[in-house]
């Protein structure tokens, strides 16, 4: 959430912001309410003081057996002036949380200003694409061939946009996920955490997926959602507190399933594995001191690559434009994996700096010279865990229809060097 203060300081900037996301100017509009709240608070206050006043005259006249009937009607008047004053202020302070509680982030200077995805900057490239002798197949041709990969019995199960995977498959999906973690945890730092896959309507408000994003949501039972990524609980592990400075960079790390409704990908991906309503992800969390979530997010996009150059499979990174950016994030980049089956690049990673907007809908803060200030934090994949076993299924496959384990994969595959 955005400081009214500097939408008050600065509206002309803050309105060129929103324009560069795509959206229509609004703080004349935000402005408007946020004067007529202070206004009304003003008046608010003055009747309370003007209230106190005249009850301690009433007590004062009462010391002295004085009548008081008259001041008596007086502070009733005030009574319904202030009642109906402090429901205009709940009034017009719900109208502009309404509203700014919809608003998103503003935009690093070094985030590009495009209207969409083909306006974001490549960053840099890693590896080479792979030099087949063959025609390439996309990983869900070569699952099915193999009898591993099933759609139909999923969508029998569970509708559209599900799978299911068999033997080596459902191992080597697993092999990925423990790579994963190992790699975060043993050599890049992070904290391994077991979070809730259920949360509370707080929790996505607190990353910023509620109120806007509802329909991209599932529901489960009363003030309970499935989570669309790890991000949620773990940032929220620090909702409502003030931490200790020293204990700062906090860096944390969880495996979990992901629910997405995909409400706004009607049509998009309805092939093979790359757009699912469940999927699983390994998650990057870091609630960082405010001056260090620039150098915070660099450290992190290189834990979400170091997976990929492990696995020696070709990616680009680049920097998400303004018309292309998460709804949170002041600045992202976006990890792109090359899959030589569709014969194109696909996001695996997004890694995130939110800035404060997220600390301030959770109230998270540190202390510092005797102030609360807001922390900032970051999210990261490190990563999808079922795009990168895409990626590995269309970088690694034979000619013959089978897939060569990547080399940091075999120890957890029982030194295989094949799928079957």
């Amino acid at each position: 959430m955005l400081d009214i203060n500097y939408i008050r300081e600065n509206n002309t900037e803050f309105d060129n912001f929103m324009k560069n996301r795509g959206l229509k100017p609004c703080s004349e509009n935000i402005l408007k309410i946020d004067e007529e709240k202070r206004n009304t608070q003003t008046i608010l206050e003055n009747l309370l003081s003007e209230r106190n006043n005249i009850s301690k005259n009433i007590g004062e006249l009462k010391k002295d057996k004085k009548d008081v009937t008259n001041l008596l009607d007086e502070v009733e008047k005030l009574k319904d002036k202030i009642n109906n004053l402090k429901e205009l202020q709940k009034i017009k302070e719900d109208e502009l949380n309404a509203i700014l509680h919809r608003i998103p982030n503003i935009t690093s200077k070094d985030t590009p200003i495009g209207a969409d995805e083909n306006d974001n900057t490549e960053v840099k490239k890693f590896g080479d694409k792979p030099n087949f002798n063959f025609k390439a197949k996309n990983h869900h041709e070569i699952g099915e061939n193999l009898n591993l990969m099933n759609f139909e019995t999923a969508s029998k199960l569970s509708g559209s946009r599900f799978v299911v995977l068999k033997g080596m498959l459902a191992k080597l999906e697993r092999a990925i996920s423990q790579f994963m973690l190992d790699k975060q945890t043993l050599e890049n730092g992070y904290t391994e955490m077991n979070v809730p896959f259920l949360v509370k309507n707080d929790s996505l408000f607190g990353t910023g997926q509620l109120p806007k994003f509802a329909e991209d949501l599932f529901t489960a039972g009363e003030n309970h959602w499935l989570i669309p990524t790890a991000e949620v609980p773990l940032t929220n592990l620090v909702r409502e507190q003030i931490l200790n400075e020293n204990s700062l960079p906090l860096r944390v790390t969880s495996y979990t399933p992901c629910f997405r409704s995909e409400a706004g990908a009607a049509g998009k991906d309805t092939k093979g594995m790359l757009r699912q309503h469940q999927f699983t992800k390994v998650e990057l969390v870091s609630i960082t001191l405010p001056e260090n979530s620039d150098l915070e997010l660099e450290r992190m996009l290189n834990c979400a690559e170091s997976i990929l150059k492990d696995l020696n499979i070709h990616y680009r990174v680049v920097n998400l434009c303004t018309g292309d950016i998460g709804f949170a994030a002041k600045k992202t980049y976006d990890i792109e994996v090359w899959l030589p089956g569709e014969d194109n690049y696909r996001e695996i990673s997004s890694c995130s700096n939110c800035g404060d907007f997220q600390a301030r809908r959770m109230n998270t803060r540190f202390k510092r010279d005797k102030k609360n200030i807001f922390v900032h934090t970051l999210n990261g994949s490190g990563l999808a865990v079922g795009r990168t076993l895409i990626a590995v299924l269309e970088n690694y496959q034979t000619e013959d229809g089978n897939v060569k384990i990547p080399d940091v994969l075999k120890k957890y595959l029982d030194n295989k060097d094949y799928l079957i």
